[in-house]
């Protein structure tokens, strides 16, 4: 997996076969920074895009190719021995009101230098069905963290954020929140040259400003209902800049911090209120520590937990979905809930290239 913050891959071994997924192994491999730097260029409008693009997945899939060999190298587990690959790719568009999502990737050349069968291109099916394509990992949580008579919220924090109501009764809603760390990663890169705000110490070192609070949560995207979802074709630089000229860079800082736990708290509240007593994080976020002190600030009435709780290592659970979302499309069965993306039905995701 490889995220809207761009900072490398996430690579899982998972075993499904037993009651409970277990997470065998994991590494992370950071991005090289002139793969980083053409990724994010490709985020927006830029010159040869095709074949800069073209270019940049089969990078992409080199790095990859790599972190699956590290993991087997570690592990001992011999290439034959998996099953599939499920390969996400490095999302550069998501317009699914258009009715398209883009994911770089080249999962022919990761089964070619892997020896492995690869599943990819998870999300096109569902917005050809009418939905939204993301979020996907709802459906992992459902499987997995759901439980009968128990009101769940499952939040994670990547560059964008998304939470996962998980019902009483087993049904499930889903959708992205807003930004999670894009922009706050995006703020200190400019200013500090730093690529993210660890624990969120620059954050903690300003102030709120109320009024761009107030500007920034007048975003429409936030009042619209579910199913939705959301990405850097949204928050952009411009956007951020349309919000933040001529104000003291700390308190900026500051205040998209406060902007992200907002809207995380707000949408949690407006669909579940006060049944949600269980809210387990998992993502880059829960690292932030700053981050994580105003969510419990702002959401006191909940338990507030990482999802290693529930078994699964909160840095690794989006990994893990997705290896478990090519497990479903070898196994022909669905890999969204409608209700979350708003498709017209469940539907089987991925296409499968053998080894």
């Amino acid at each position: 997996m490889s995220g809207t913050s761009l900072d490398g891959v996430d690579c899982a071994l998972a075993d499904f076969s037993g009651p409970s997924p277990r997470t065998v192994a994991t590494h992370f491999a950071p991005f090289e920074p002139a793969l980083r730097a053409e990724l994010l260029a490709l985020q927006g409008k830029t010159d040869n895009e095709l074949e800069r693009a073209a270019l940049a997945a089969n990078g992409l899939v080199r790095a990859y190719a790599a972190a699956a060999a590290e993991v087997l190298r570690n592990t001992g587990v011999a290439a034959n021995q998996v099953r599939a690959i499920g390969a996400h790719g490095q999302t550069i568009r998501h317009r699914p009101e258009l009715g398209y999502t883009l994911q770089l990737n080249n999962p022919a050349l990761l089964a070619e230098l892997t020896g492995i069968t690869v599943v990819a291109d998870f999300r096109a099916r569902d917005v050809a069905a009418g939905g939204q394509g993301a979020p996907l990992a709802p459906t992992f949580h459902h499987a997995v963290f759901g439980a009968p008579g128990k009101t769940r919220v499952i939040v994670n924090i990547g560059g964008i954020g998304n939470i996962t109501l998980l019902g009483p009764d087993g049904g499930a809603l889903g959708f992205d929140t807003g930004p999670g760390n894009v922009l706050m990663d995006l703020w200190i890169a400019r200013h500090q040259g730093k690529s993210h705000d660890a624990d969120g110490a620059w954050a903690a070192a300003g102030r709120v400003l109320p009024d761009l609070l107030a500007r920034l949560l007048a975003e429409p995207y936030l009042a619209l209902p579910p199913p939705k979802s959301t990405g850097r074709d949204l928050f952009t630089a411009d956007w951020l800049d349309s919000h933040c000229a001529q104000l003291p860079p700390a308190d900026v800082q500051a205040t998209l911090c406060e902007f992200t736990a907002a809207t995380i708290v707000d949408a949690i509240r407006t669909q579940v209120g006060d049944a949600a007593t269980d809210i387990f994080v998992c993502g880059g976020g829960g690292h932030n520590t700053h981050l994580q002190s105003r969510l419990r600030a702002l959401g006191a009435t909940w338990t507030w937990q990482a999802t290693d709780a529930l078994g699964v290592a909160a840095d690794w659970v989006e990994a893990m979905a997705f290896a478990w979302l090519a497990q479903r499309a070898l196994d022909n069965q669905p890999g969204n809930i409608a209700s979350v993306t708003g498709a017209a039905g469940p539907r089987v995701l991925g296409a499968i290239y053998p080894r």
